[in-house]
């Protein structure tokens, strides 16, 4: 997907990469509640757990 927008291009990155473990949850509190790193330092190899909310449940059945 392909999304056109004037925010600029390392802004998003950081929202959506380096951010997004706090950014997800407020964007969409229904689908992910809490994003929670178990292991690492949120590099390459880190363990992150998900815990999705009601509106992930809906959206599965």
């Amino acid at each position: 997907m392909e999304v056109t927008t004037s925010i600029p291009p390392a802004r998003m990155f950081k929202a959506f990469v380096l951010e997004a473990d706090t950014l997800i949850p407020k964007v969409v509190p229904g689908a992910i509640q809490h994003v929670e790193l178990v292991e690492g330092d949120g590099g390459v190899g880190s363990i992150k757990k998900l815990t999705f909310g009601e509106a992930s449940l809906k959206a599965m059945l």
